[in-house]
């Protein structure tokens, strides 16, 4: 089971909202919108994707880093080093 299994649903949703601006944004471009527009809704979007980011890294703080964790042993090195990689990767995002 992974951490963010429980709220599966919830993320799944928001997905698919965020599918949805995108073919949105795809629909502003085709009927060439003013810039500015297109860049506020790639924006929103952008932060979209972002709260599904943060959201899913937390689940996975909480539940494999902490698991790993108390298993001990090289896991949980593994666990903390993929959890900073990935916040760093975010943070440059």
């Amino acid at each position: 089971m992974r951490g963010y299994t429980e709220g599966k649903d919830g993320y799944l949703k928001r997905l698919r909202r965020i599918e949805g601006q995108i073919r949105g944004l795809q629909r502003m471009v085709d009927n060439d919108e003013y810039c500015i527009d297109v860049l506020t809704q790639i924006s929103a979007a952008t932060k979209a994707l972002q709260a599904v980011s943060l959201g899913l890294l937390d689940e996975h703080l909480k539940h494999c880093v902490s698991q790993a964790i108390a298993e001990g042993g090289d896991g949980a090195e593994d666990k903390i080093r993929e959890a900073s990689e990935a916040i760093a990767r975010l943070v440059r995002s």
